[in-house]
């Protein structure tokens, strides 16, 4: 683990967590192919407590058929699930054997960023081991989360080969269900050698989009299901650029909430776009049928390509079964999905400050000289700024005041979507593309339509510190679409 200047930003407390930094010696050959379970292996907290040790490493995994050298925790893809409960403390013994440098972020927590928390600011070097302590408020929103790696200029190449895992935060009122599953949406490209893609120019600009979509490692897993069961659907959008329009056939669908944020009632809805980092808990009424998942494309008008749309295609299937071992209870049976608790509406509060924050990006066409000498990575990349300024690891570009409420007014000037995420800190929605949000929703991944703006409010509590906003477009937070924001 290196202490840099970055790290010096987000506080000198991180060298607590280390608890090893001698190099090790070349990785030994990968001894098998590994093949993903259909359910992410799940670790509980118990008594308070999760410990987790996890290994970010080479691995070589088997995706439709082809070996393909990804990039794994644990050795699988997706990694692990962390099921906790609010007010529980996660320590997550770190080693990196990737053969380059990286972290951790977890997605969504409203946990501190600095010292060796939720600290994005820190280099664990090739060899080296760290240790990560979470400590989760007993007031904290339960939801779906995730982690993955966030070191500047190098997130969406790690995520992209498949370093991401889901986290889970119980529910504080039983939702009962005859079966309960995260499903981690990605997606990948590789050769025929099965080395994984290099993006090319076109890709960073618009944010590189696998050919292969995965969900929990798989290329069109089949689930067995109950028939006319009712499930609920932990949904991560783990990939590093793509926006997907879900929806299904067979089943009828309620969303409980989006990110962090759950809603007073379940809504019923037909589909749903989900950006890079979101999350959405949907409740999946089952019929007698097979059930398909299935996504559109999402189109990005300044790709200067004829790109056909996709529609309808199928991610997953879930067949129904009335076998003895999935004897269960039908939807019918189940009690009814309880009302929550009424959400947190700050649009009544005093505003203490009113921001705007524009997200820039270069037009395509300023960019066609530059592609000769591109290397892997995203370091040549130019003009992804945010309020005309890219991204520097050693200048604070925002400082708010804590205990305060503020509004953000979010303005994208480009014509393609960018995904809003600020750390620690979850948005009121006020408004989305100019469109007014009527109740109250939380999120920590919005979504700022092309040539639109979208308009939040944040309630900067409990951590005096320093985190990060950026696009989860993870091309454009490399190539500098991110800032530093100080909340004392």
């Amino acid at each position: 683990m290196t202490i840099s200047r970055r790290t010096v930003l987000f506080g000198a407390g991180a060298a607590a967590g280390t608890v090893a930094l001698a190099a090790c010696g070349l990785l030994s050959p990968v001894a098998q192919v590994t093949v993903a379970p259909l359910e992410p292996n799940i670790l509980r907290s118990k008594n308070g407590k999760l410990v987790v040790d996890l290994v970010a490493q080479k691995t070589d995994v088997e995706l439709a058929g082809q070996t393909v050298h990804a990039k794994t925790y644990n050795g699988t893809l997706p990694g692990p699930t962390w099921h906790v409960q609010p007010g529980d403390e996660i320590t997550v013994n770190f080693k990196n054997q990737l053969g380059e440098t990286t972290n951790l972020h977890t997605h969504g927590f409203h946990v501190s960023p600095e010292g060796n928390s939720d600290n994005v600011m820190l280099e664990i070097k090739d060899g080296e081991s760290f240790t990560y302590k979470y400590q989760i408020a007993a007031d904290h929103p339960s939801g779906t989360f995730w982690y993955h790696p966030h070191h500047h200029g190098f997130a969406a190449d790690q995520v992209f080969a498949g370093l991401y895992g889901a986290i889970v935060i119980d529910d504080k009122e039983l939702i009962e269900n005859t079966f309960e599953r995260v499903l981690v949406i990605s997606d990948i490209a590789f050769d025929n050698a099965g080395q994984i893609a290099t993006p090319d120019m076109m890709s960073k600009m618009m944010g590189r989009e696998g050919s292969l979509v995965l969900v929990n490692g798989h290329n069109i897993p089949t689930f067995n299901s109950l028939t006319n069961g009712r499930e609920r659907w932990r949904i991560v959008n783990a990939c590093t650029s793509r926006f997907v329009n879900l929806h299904v056939s067979g089943a009828t669908l309620q969303l409980l909430g989006m990110d962090s944020g759950r809603y007073q009632n379940a809504k019923d809805f037909q589909s749903l776009v989900l950006a890079p980092g979101n999350r959405a808990d949907i409740v999946a009424t089952m019929s007698s049928q097979e059930v398909q998942l299935m996504f559109d494309s999402i189109a990005h008008p300044d790709a200067m390509m004829s790109t056909t749309p996709i529609t309808n295609q199928v991610i997953a299937k879930f067949t129904p079964s009335d076998s003895a071992s999935d004897a269960g209870p039908a939807a019918s049976d189940l009690a009814a999905l309880p009302v929550g608790t009424k959400p947190r509406d700050i649009r009544g509060k005093a505003v203490i400050a009113k921001r705007n924050f524009s997200l820039e990006m270069p037009a395509m066409g300023s960019m066609m000289g530059g592609m000769n000498g591109m290397g892997s990575t995203n370091h040549a990349m130019t003009g992804f700024t945010i309020n005309g300024e890219a991204f520097d690891m050693t200048k604070v570009n925002t400082t708010v005041a804590m205990n305060t409420i503020e509004e953000w007014t979010i303005t994208n000037t480009s014509n393609m979507s960018h995904p809003f995420h600020l750390h620690v800190w979850p948005m009121q929605l006020l408004s989305v593309g100019g469109d007014a949000i009527a109740d109250a929703q939380w999120q920590d991944v919005v979504i700022v339509p092309p040539l639109s703006t979208s308009v939040v409010r944040i309630a900067f509590e409990n951590h005096s510190a320093n985190a990060v906003y950026h696009c989860h477009i993870l091309d454009h937070e490399d190539a500098g679409m991110m800032g530093i924001i100080r909340a004392k």
